[in-house]
């Protein structure tokens, strides 16, 4: 893609910036609107003004504070993904391994990163969630779920552990390993499979088992004690 086309206004990334402090969203809007390939398009003060201004504003990505007054970004970020064709989400929050960054992943988030992350991060992460990909790094994904494992509830629903139980053998394989961190390189090394064969296998695992990224099949692995507390598979 040229520089031209990446800043053509159907190219451009459309971003909403959902924060309670005027200050920080002024200085993400700042950084944002210096990049060709992106424009913010909506700002909101917290989570109920975010979901009524999604009602008429086309947005990709929204940049999501956790705690807000009125609706916090949890409860904001699940209704969000609960709308069909709804924008990717990621989760800011000021402290790493934060618990409500944790629950804005199990409500439907792309990802989750720190305020004060620098800059090229946040432009390369908004780039990734647009493209499709997670932002959580494999290792802060383990860290998360061997954290707060304990918060989540013993079993799944039946309808998705029957989902999980029509995964091939090869897919119920490439799960327990991206549930306990790897990237796709690395499961490729683990499993003697080209790495574009492990994309596909991690894409129709997501098809199967209705979910939106592999960060969601991290938390899915560990509600239906496919993976243990620790990151290892279940015995």
């Amino acid at each position: 893609m040229t520089d031209a086309t990446a800043g053509s206004p159907a190219n451009r990334v459309r971003i909403m910036l959902v924060d309670d402090q005027v200050l920080l969203r002024t200085g993400f809007r700042m950084v944002l609107a210096a990049q060709p390939d992106m424009e913010v398009v909506a700002e909101a003060g917290d989570g109920a003004e975010a979901i009524d201004k999604l009602r008429h504003t086309t947005v990709d990505v929204v940049l999501m504070d956790v705690r807000m007054p009125r609706l916090d970004g949890v409860e904001a970020t699940r209704r969000i993904c609960a709308e069909p064709n709804a924008p990717k989400v990621l989760i800011l929050t000021t402290f790493d391994l934060d618990e409500y960054a944790f629950s804005g992943l199990k409500a439907g988030a792309s990802g989750f990163m720190l305020k004060d992350v620098p800059p090229g991060e946040l432009l390369a992460a908004i780039r990734s969630v647009h493209s499709g990909d997670a932002v959580v790094a494999p290792s802060t994904t383990r860290r998360l779920l061997d954290r707060f494992s304990p918060m989540l509830p013993s079993g799944a629903s039946e309808p998705r552990n029957s989902a999980v139980d029509r995964l091939t053998e090869r897919e119920r394989e490439v799960m327990m390993l991206v549930a306990q961190g790897l990237s796709n390189g690395e499961i490729a090394g683990r499993l003697v499979l080209s790495e574009a064969t492990v994309k596909t296998h991690v894409g129709r695992i997501l098809t199967k088992l209705g979910l939106r990224d592999r960060v969601q099949v991290v938390v899915l692995a560990y509600e239906t004690g496919l993976v243990r507390a620790g990151g290892g598979p279940a015995r």
